[in-house]
């Protein structure tokens, strides 16, 4: 991955989030605080959504992957970010910061479309509840999320591969917290219209097609919702999804931020604290807003405490046998 390496450069340097040494233990708290939230929460729920009989359905195995990239994305930032709050010499290797940008770019394009798959999930049972169990089948389940993570895994290979092929030849100091694909080429001294090309190609189509996706599946939600007679028929269906609109509209908004904001308004500072969002704050909010707007997700935590509660001397937790 590295032909273009030509200068010999064997690390880079990470700016962080600030540079000023009185922010760096506030910063490390704060940032500890929500990566210890988003292991957490991630963590639990793929446990439960693993091991809860009632949990076993297309929604909640969407979920469970969901948590899944989620936890991942964190933590190919997250601890690189906060060792280099209490190190002088913040730097990453050559081949670790093109390992990292690969990752992220992964997880972050399988968390675009698996958002996508869980919203076409919701537009089959509520417009086509009878048909539910053949068109979202454990099969369909299964090869939509590994093509998800499949493409995730190519369009990380491509981008990096790109971006890595130029040679750098002025400055090593990336000005973020990770490894991202608009500093790195911010540092190239060879022509870089092919690798901005291909990330800007790959970084469109993929919010694109992702959004077109979920719009015209919650256009038909809400279609067939407003057409259910009873008040109590349309809070019923509405809460079905409740909790991925909110988790749909925290995320796109903030990639539509960041990518359709004004050339001259658009500044590396601006996609440091938009990345800090959907690198770290939104992992850490995807459990809080699916445990906590979701009956059974919250029955299932509430059964698990009970539990706690009545075996304390057992030191096992036993949920509901799978079935």
């Amino acid at each position: 991955m590295a032909p273009g390496n030509l200068t010999g450069v064997t690390e880079f340097i990470l700016m962080g989030v600030s540079h000023h040494p009185e922010l760096q233990i506030p910063l490390f708290s704060v940032f500890l605080v929500i990566y210890g939230l988003t292991v957490a929460g991630n963590l639990g729920i793929i446990t439960l959504t693993s091991a809860d009989s009632q949990l076993q359905t297309p929604m909640y195995f969407f979920l469970r992957h969901l948590a899944i990239i989620n936890l991942g994305n964190s933590t190919v930032i997250a601890p690189k970010m906060l060792v280099n709050f209490w190190v002088l010499k913040k730097t990453i290797s050559y081949y670790g910061c093109a390992t990292q940008l690969g990752g992220f770019i992964a997880f972050i394009v399988a968390e675009i479309f698996m958002l996508a798959a869980m919203a076409y999930d919701r537009y089959v049972a509520i417009c086509n509840p009878l048909l539910y169990t053949v068109v979202v089948s454990r099969h369909i389940c299964l090869l939509l999320v590994s093509l998800t993570y499949l493409y995730g895994l190519s369009t990380a290979l491509t981008v990096s591969s790109c971006v890595f092929s130029m040679s750098y030849c002025s400055s090593n100091v990336i000005n973020h917290f990770y490894c991202d694909s608009v500093p790195l080429l911010a540092l190239s001294c060879t022509d870089t219209y092919i690798p901005e090309t291909v990330a800007f190609a790959f970084s469109g189509t993929n919010l694109f097609f992702s959004m077109i996706v979920v719009l015209i599946s919650y256009f038909n939600i809400v279609l067939a919702i407003l057409r259910i007679r009873s008040s109590q028929g349309r809070q019923k269906a509405f809460s079905t999804c409740a909790s991925h609109m909110m988790a749909v509209t925290v995320f796109y908004g903030t990639l539509l931020f960041m990518y359709l904001q004004p050339r001259t308004n658009h500044s590396l500072n601006t996609d440091k604290m938009a990345s800090v969002f959907y690198t770290l704050v939104i992992p850490m909010l995807n459990p809080l807003i699916y445990s906590l707007r979701n009956r059974d997700v919250k029955g299932a935590i509430h059964e698990m405490f009970r539990e706690i509660r009545h075996k304390p001397y057992t030191g096992t937790i036993r949920l509901r046998s799978m079935s």
